[in-house]
Protein backbone atom coordinates (compact mmCIF):
# COMPACT_ATOMS: atom_id res chain seq x y z
CA UNK A 1 0.00 0.00 0.00
CA UNK A 2 1.63 3.45 -0.97
CA UNK A 3 2.31 5.81 1.64
CA UNK A 4 0.34 8.53 1.85
CA UNK A 5 1.90 11.43 0.57
CA UNK A 6 3.06 15.09 2.72
CA UNK A 7 2.33 18.62 1.35
CA UNK A 8 3.61 21.51 3.32
CA UNK A 9 1.65 25.04 2.45
CA UNK A 10 2.22 28.39 3.63
CA UNK A 11 -0.28 31.49 3.92
CA UNK A 12 1.31 35.11 3.04
CA UNK A 13 1.89 35.59 6.62
CA UNK A 14 3.80 33.00 7.86
CA UNK A 15 5.63 31.75 4.62
CA UNK A 16 8.86 33.43 6.89
CA UNK A 17 8.49 30.06 9.15
CA UNK A 18 6.68 28.14 6.70
CA UNK A 19 10.21 27.64 4.80
CA UNK A 20 12.11 26.79 8.02
CA UNK A 21 9.61 24.18 8.84
CA UNK A 22 9.56 23.14 5.43
CA UNK A 23 13.75 22.49 5.30
CA UNK A 24 13.72 21.15 8.87
CA UNK A 25 11.38 18.37 7.74
CA UNK A 26 13.03 18.01 4.88
CA UNK A 27 10.86 19.23 1.69
CA UNK A 28 10.02 22.35 -0.33
CA UNK A 29 6.76 24.00 0.47
CA UNK A 30 4.18 24.12 -1.79
CA UNK A 31 3.22 26.27 -4.58
CA UNK A 32 0.43 28.24 -3.73
CA UNK A 33 -0.76 31.61 -6.09
CA UNK A 34 -2.95 33.96 -4.77
CA UNK A 35 -4.88 35.91 -7.32
CA UNK A 36 -6.43 39.63 -5.76
CA UNK A 37 -9.60 41.74 -7.35
CA UNK A 38 -9.50 45.39 -7.30
CA UNK A 39 -11.93 45.57 -4.48
CA UNK A 40 -9.23 43.44 -2.12
CA UNK A 41 -11.33 40.16 -2.25
CA UNK A 42 -8.58 37.13 -2.93
CA UNK A 43 -8.62 33.49 -4.01
CA UNK A 44 -5.53 30.90 -3.31
CA UNK A 45 -5.28 28.41 -5.66
CA UNK A 46 -2.42 25.07 -4.95
CA UNK A 47 -0.95 24.88 -8.26
CA UNK A 48 0.28 20.66 -7.28
CA UNK A 49 -1.76 18.09 -7.02
CA UNK A 50 -2.93 17.02 -3.65
CA UNK A 51 -5.32 14.48 -3.75
CA UNK A 52 -5.36 11.77 -1.31
CA UNK A 53 -2.23 13.83 0.44
CA UNK A 54 -1.56 14.78 3.85
CA UNK A 55 -1.44 18.68 4.03
CA UNK A 56 -0.25 21.16 6.59
CA UNK A 57 -1.32 24.47 5.72
CA UNK A 58 1.12 26.97 7.83
CA UNK A 59 -1.02 29.97 8.86
CA UNK A 60 -0.75 32.43 12.36
CA UNK A 61 -3.84 34.31 12.71
CA UNK A 62 -2.52 37.79 13.96
CA UNK A 63 -3.79 41.04 12.17
CA UNK A 64 -5.05 41.92 9.52
CA UNK A 65 -8.21 39.62 9.69
CA UNK A 66 -7.46 38.68 6.38
CA UNK A 67 -4.78 36.14 7.54
CA UNK A 68 -7.35 33.86 9.18
CA UNK A 69 -9.64 34.47 6.31
CA UNK A 70 -6.69 33.11 3.92
CA UNK A 71 -6.38 30.05 5.87
CA UNK A 72 -10.12 29.07 5.57
CA UNK A 73 -10.32 29.87 1.90
CA UNK A 74 -7.13 27.44 1.60
CA UNK A 75 -8.30 24.76 3.95
CA UNK A 76 -11.62 24.98 1.66
CA UNK A 77 -9.72 24.78 -1.41
CA UNK A 78 -7.92 21.61 -0.17
CA UNK A 79 -11.07 20.07 0.78
CA UNK A 80 -12.67 20.59 -2.31
CA UNK A 81 -9.45 19.36 -4.00
CA UNK A 82 -9.86 15.52 -2.13
CA UNK A 83 -7.06 16.43 0.33
CA UNK A 84 -7.08 13.23 2.05
CA UNK A 85 -6.10 15.18 5.91
CA UNK A 86 -5.68 18.42 6.16
CA UNK A 87 -3.78 19.94 9.30
CA UNK A 88 -4.24 23.62 10.13
CA UNK A 89 -1.14 24.81 11.46
CA UNK A 90 -1.82 28.30 14.03
CA UNK A 91 1.23 28.96 15.55
CA UNK A 92 -0.28 32.26 16.96
CA UNK A 93 -4.18 31.33 17.22
CA UNK A 94 -5.72 34.39 17.18
CA UNK A 95 -9.25 35.71 19.34
CA UNK A 96 -8.03 33.41 21.83
CA UNK A 97 -8.09 36.27 24.53
CA UNK A 98 -12.24 36.16 23.85
CA UNK A 99 -12.55 32.76 25.25
CA UNK A 100 -15.36 33.37 27.49
CA UNK A 101 -17.81 36.26 28.33
CA UNK A 102 -16.40 38.28 31.07
CA UNK A 103 -18.98 40.73 30.71
CA UNK A 104 -22.62 41.04 29.11
CA UNK A 105 -23.31 40.91 25.48
CA UNK A 106 -19.98 39.95 24.35
CA UNK A 107 -19.03 37.17 21.91
CA UNK A 108 -16.50 34.31 22.40
CA UNK A 109 -14.36 34.47 19.92
CA UNK A 110 -12.34 31.74 20.59
CA UNK A 111 -15.06 29.37 20.15
CA UNK A 112 -16.16 31.25 16.52
CA UNK A 113 -13.11 31.03 15.23
CA UNK A 114 -12.90 27.42 15.86
CA UNK A 115 -16.24 26.68 14.32
CA UNK A 116 -15.02 28.64 11.36
CA UNK A 117 -12.23 25.96 10.93
CA UNK A 118 -14.00 23.11 11.73
CA UNK A 119 -16.83 24.26 8.75
CA UNK A 120 -13.79 24.74 6.61
CA UNK A 121 -12.93 21.16 6.96
CA UNK A 122 -9.83 21.19 8.99
CA UNK A 123 -8.71 17.77 10.20
CA UNK A 124 -6.63 18.59 12.56
CA UNK A 125 -5.24 21.33 14.54
CA UNK A 126 -1.77 22.18 15.32
CA UNK A 127 -0.64 25.19 17.65
CA UNK A 128 1.31 26.82 19.89
CA UNK A 129 0.85 28.15 23.50
CA UNK A 130 -2.84 28.91 23.42
CA UNK A 131 -3.79 32.54 25.34
CA UNK A 132 -6.56 29.54 27.62
CA UNK A 133 -5.67 25.90 27.55
CA UNK A 134 -9.89 25.22 27.48
CA UNK A 135 -9.90 26.50 24.21
CA UNK A 136 -8.93 22.94 22.69
CA UNK A 137 -12.25 21.35 23.90
CA UNK A 138 -14.09 24.13 21.36
CA UNK A 139 -12.63 21.81 18.54
CA UNK A 140 -14.67 18.70 17.77
CA UNK A 141 -11.53 17.53 16.07
CA UNK A 142 -8.12 16.45 17.14
CA UNK A 143 -5.97 19.23 18.61
CA UNK A 144 -2.09 19.50 19.14
CA UNK A 145 -1.15 22.39 21.96
CA UNK A 146 2.15 23.01 21.36
CA UNK A 147 4.90 24.54 24.31
CA UNK A 148 7.58 27.05 23.60
CA UNK A 149 8.86 25.88 26.69
CA UNK A 150 11.01 22.96 24.99
CA UNK A 151 13.24 26.36 23.31
CA UNK A 152 12.78 28.55 26.12
CA UNK A 153 14.17 26.68 28.81
CA UNK A 154 17.72 25.19 27.26
CA UNK A 155 18.15 28.89 26.53
CA UNK A 156 17.74 30.19 30.07
CA UNK A 157 19.68 27.44 31.43
CA UNK A 158 23.02 28.18 29.32
CA UNK A 159 21.98 31.98 30.17
CA UNK A 160 24.43 31.74 33.21
CA UNK A 161 21.67 33.48 35.54
CA UNK A 162 22.73 32.50 39.30
CA UNK A 163 19.83 33.61 41.36
CA UNK A 164 16.75 32.94 38.99
CA UNK A 165 13.23 34.13 40.01
CA UNK A 166 10.34 33.23 37.52
CA UNK A 167 7.65 36.10 37.58
CA UNK A 168 4.03 36.23 36.35
CA UNK A 169 2.72 39.42 35.17
CA UNK A 170 -0.84 38.70 36.43
CA UNK A 171 -3.13 36.54 38.40
CA UNK A 172 -4.16 34.74 35.07
CA UNK A 173 -0.35 33.30 34.21
CA UNK A 174 0.24 32.06 37.34
CA UNK A 175 -0.02 28.53 36.13
CA UNK A 176 2.51 29.15 33.26
CA UNK A 177 4.89 30.60 35.40
CA UNK A 178 4.70 28.22 37.96
CA UNK A 179 5.64 25.68 35.44
CA UNK A 180 9.02 27.18 34.57
CA UNK A 181 9.52 27.47 38.41
CA UNK A 182 8.95 23.90 39.49
CA UNK A 183 10.96 22.96 36.60
CA UNK A 184 14.07 25.53 36.94
CA UNK A 185 13.47 24.39 41.03
CA UNK A 186 13.26 28.62 41.65
CA UNK A 187 10.93 31.19 43.33
CA UNK A 188 8.02 32.41 41.84
CA UNK A 189 6.48 36.42 42.63
CA UNK A 190 3.15 38.06 40.97
CA UNK A 191 2.26 41.05 39.96
CA UNK A 192 -0.96 41.61 40.35
CA UNK A 193 -2.79 44.10 38.11
CA UNK A 194 -6.00 46.11 37.97
CA UNK A 195 -7.51 47.53 34.48
CA UNK A 196 -9.68 49.86 33.75
CA UNK A 197 -9.98 49.14 30.52
CA UNK A 198 -8.26 46.50 28.01
CA UNK A 199 -4.33 47.34 27.17
CA UNK A 200 -4.32 50.29 30.22
CA UNK A 201 -2.82 48.84 33.23
CA UNK A 202 -4.17 50.72 36.43
CA UNK A 203 -2.40 49.88 38.88
CA UNK A 204 0.27 46.77 39.91
CA UNK A 205 1.05 45.30 42.99
CA UNK A 206 3.89 42.76 43.12
CA UNK A 207 3.30 39.90 45.58
CA UNK A 208 6.98 37.73 46.78
CA UNK A 209 10.44 38.96 47.21
CA UNK A 210 12.55 40.04 44.44
CA UNK A 211 15.22 41.37 46.13
CA UNK A 212 19.11 40.59 44.65
CA UNK A 213 17.33 38.52 42.15
CA UNK A 214 17.33 37.99 38.54
CA UNK A 215 13.86 37.91 37.28
CA UNK A 216 12.14 36.62 34.41
CA UNK A 217 8.48 37.61 33.74
CA UNK A 218 6.95 34.45 31.62
CA UNK A 219 4.12 35.29 29.61
CA UNK A 220 2.18 34.11 26.52
CA UNK A 221 1.54 37.34 24.41
CA UNK A 222 3.24 40.37 24.56
CA UNK A 223 1.01 43.03 22.49
CA UNK A 224 1.23 46.32 23.86
CA UNK A 225 4.08 45.84 26.18
CA UNK A 226 2.54 48.18 29.05
CA UNK A 227 2.03 45.03 31.09
CA UNK A 228 5.75 43.66 30.89
CA UNK A 229 7.19 47.19 31.19
CA UNK A 230 5.32 48.14 34.41
CA UNK A 231 6.11 44.72 36.18
CA UNK A 232 9.75 45.32 35.31
CA UNK A 233 9.68 48.51 36.51
CA UNK A 234 7.86 47.42 39.19
CA UNK A 235 10.41 44.31 40.53
CA UNK A 236 13.61 47.13 40.26
CA UNK A 237 11.89 49.25 42.28
CA UNK A 238 11.55 46.52 44.90
CA UNK A 239 15.50 45.39 44.34
CA UNK A 240 15.62 42.98 41.25
CA UNK A 241 19.18 42.75 40.21
CA UNK A 242 17.57 41.96 36.75
CA UNK A 243 14.50 41.93 34.86
CA UNK A 244 14.13 39.80 31.16
CA UNK A 245 10.45 38.66 29.83
CA UNK A 246 9.88 36.14 27.60
CA UNK A 247 6.84 35.09 25.43
CA UNK A 248 5.65 33.31 23.04
CA UNK A 249 3.77 35.26 20.73
CA UNK A 250 5.58 38.95 19.71
CA UNK A 251 2.35 40.99 18.63
CA UNK A 252 4.08 44.32 19.29
CA UNK A 253 1.48 46.37 18.45
CA UNK A 254 1.33 50.46 18.68
CA UNK A 255 4.00 51.68 20.37
CA UNK A 256 5.16 48.36 22.02
CA UNK A 257 8.84 48.18 20.89
CA UNK A 258 9.68 51.63 21.60
CA UNK A 259 8.31 50.93 24.72
CA UNK A 260 10.44 47.69 25.20
CA UNK A 261 13.59 49.75 24.10
CA UNK A 262 13.27 52.39 27.11
CA UNK A 263 12.09 50.14 29.99
CA UNK A 264 14.20 48.42 32.30
CA UNK A 265 14.24 44.94 30.31
CA UNK A 266 17.65 43.50 29.86
CA UNK A 267 15.99 41.07 27.13
CA UNK A 268 13.12 39.96 25.30
CA UNK A 269 13.02 36.22 24.24
CA UNK A 270 9.74 35.76 22.16
CA UNK A 271 9.37 33.20 19.21
CA UNK A 272 8.89 33.33 15.71
CA UNK A 273 5.13 32.21 15.85
CA UNK A 274 4.98 36.06 14.33
CA UNK A 275 7.48 38.05 12.76
CA UNK A 276 9.84 39.94 14.49
CA UNK A 277 13.17 41.74 14.19
CA UNK A 278 16.01 40.85 16.53
CA UNK A 279 17.27 44.03 17.96
CA UNK A 280 19.92 44.80 21.25
CA UNK A 281 17.15 43.77 23.68
CA UNK A 282 14.42 41.31 20.98
CA UNK A 283 15.88 37.93 20.71
CA UNK A 284 14.20 35.35 18.64
CA UNK A 285 14.29 31.54 19.33
CA UNK A 286 12.78 29.49 15.96
CA UNK A 287 9.72 27.30 16.57
CA UNK A 288 10.92 25.37 13.32
CA UNK A 289 12.50 22.66 14.23
CA UNK A 290 9.47 21.82 16.78
CA UNK A 291 6.92 21.97 14.12
CA UNK A 292 8.67 20.01 11.94
CA UNK A 293 9.28 16.91 14.47
CA UNK A 294 5.43 17.43 15.09
CA UNK A 295 4.50 16.88 11.66
CA UNK A 296 7.08 14.00 11.03
CA UNK A 297 5.49 12.31 14.31
CA UNK A 298 1.78 12.87 13.13
CA UNK A 299 2.34 11.18 9.50
CA UNK A 300 4.14 8.24 10.99
CA UNK A 301 1.28 7.60 13.88
CA UNK A 302 3.73 8.25 16.89
CA UNK A 303 3.26 9.84 19.77
CA UNK A 304 3.81 14.10 20.25
CA UNK A 305 3.22 13.47 23.66
CA UNK A 306 7.26 14.32 24.67
CA UNK A 307 6.17 18.18 23.52
CA UNK A 308 4.09 18.43 26.49
CA UNK A 309 5.79 17.62 29.08
CA UNK A 310 8.94 19.91 31.14
CA UNK A 311 10.52 16.58 31.93
CA UNK A 312 11.30 15.71 28.05
CA UNK A 313 13.37 19.06 27.41
CA UNK A 314 16.63 18.07 28.07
Amino acid sequence: MAKTKVNIFSGRASRYLAEKIATAYGQELGKVTLTTFSDGEFQPSFEETIRGHDLYIIQSTFAPIDNLFEMLLMIDAAKRASAKRIMAVMPYFGYARQDRKDKPRVPIGAKLVSDLLSAAGADRIITMDLHSDQIQGFFNVPVDHMYASSIFVPYLQKAGLEHITMASPDTGGTKRAAAYAKFLNCDLVICFKQRSKANLVDRMTLIGDVEGRDIIIVDDIIDTAGTICKAAELVMEKGARSVRALATHPVFSGNALERIHKSSLTEVLVSDTIPVQETDKIKVLSTATLFADVFDRIHRGKSISSHFDFTTIL
